[in-house]
């Protein structure tokens, strides 16, 4: 069958719509595969989804990523799991945070 007429792979489209919902967190700087990658989904045809594992049957979601300073990090992980269910329903969510890095902040002004 021709690329163009596959059906779309829900799989991907749920890996990317919490891949965006964790990513759109102003206390996430990136999504990353974890400490040694193994935090990801793999998407036929297409390159993986890193910092997002859809578990499969009661396995968790397991979503890694680097954070910024300024909220603390059990706070940020409820907050991120929140968004992973907002996008999945009632599942179990571990975060793992790979690194912390400094806040975001404005240019001071002239």
């Amino acid at each position: 069958m021709h690329p163009a007429h596959r059906a779309p792979d829900p799989t991907a489209a749920t890996a990317l719509a919490v891949a965006a919902a964790v990513s759109a967190h102003p206390g996430v700087a990136r999504l990353d595969g974890g400490p040694w990658g193994t935090v990801a989904s793999h998407l036929p045809g297409r390159a993986r989804v890193d910092g997002v594992r859809l578990g499969a049957g009661t396995e968790p979601v397991e979503i890694a990523v680097v954070a910024r300073l300024g909220v603390p990090l059990p706070q940020l992980a409820d907050e991120l799991a929140a968004a992973v269910r907002g996008v999945l329903g009632p599942v179990p969510v571990d975060v793992t945070f790979s690194d912390v890095v400094a806040a975001v902040t404005a240019a001071p002004r002239a």
